[in-house]
């Protein structure tokens, strides 16, 4: 259903399957990578109402992989190009370490590809963004913690008929997060600062 084409190299079908929705392309060579193109192979498409998101995780010698949001397909936008060489040492917005299972050390650059429904998909935050950050360092750390706390907390999105009834647990609708986060960003935007008046 998927593949995976490193600038100046041909493209790559085969995957690892984690899961049924998960699986994990392996990428030699990870710092020789600037781009990367994920793409749907034209087989298969989305079942109604779902797409992918994509991951990126760099080589992690001494400790489980990191993985980094970078954006998703969909059966209206099968195809993304995604420049991965600033990720490497940057600060990003890391999704959950175990995003796809309780994997082994790796030494090879991953792409990881979870098929999730598209209301979760629009609610994530990716980890890169088009133009580097040109605010002071508050307000850098303050948009990367923000996309954190978004990317997280989508992670445990259901729709209204998978939930489960629980007299202990409360609720939130995932738009009233969405509605705080970009007025959030529109004010950091305006004024870096206005938190402290």
């Amino acid at each position: 259903m998927f593949a995976v084409m490193v600038t100046g190299r041909l493209a790559q079908t085969q995957c690892e399957q984690i899961t049924e929705t998960q699986s994990v392309f392996t990428i030699a060579d990870a710092d020789n990578i600037n781009h990367i193109v994920v793409f749907m192979t034209g087989t298969t498409p989305f079942p109604e109402g779902y797409g992918a998101q994509v991951y990126f995780s760099w080589p992690e010698p001494n400790a489980p992989p990191t993985w980094l949001l970078l954006g998703h397909l969909a059966n209206d936008k099968p195809s993304a190009i995604f420049k991965v060489s600033g990720l490497k040492h940057a600060p990003n917005t890391v999704v959950d370490p175990t995003q796809f299972g309780q994997q082994q050390f790796s030494h090879l650059a991953q792409i990881g590809l979870s098929i999730e429904p598209l209301f979760t998909i629009q609610q994530s935050t990716p980890a890169i963004t088009t133009e580097p950050f040109k605010g002071s360092k508050f307000a850098e750390f303050t948009q990367k913690m923000l996309d954190n706390f978004v990317n997280y907390m989508t992670s445990f999105g259901i729709t209204q008929s998978e939930m489960t009834p629980n007299p202990n647990e409360t609720f939130l609708p995932m738009s009233k997060m969405q509605t705080w986060y970009a007025n959030f960003q529109r004010r950091l935007a305006q004024n870096p600062d206005f938190i402290f008046y």
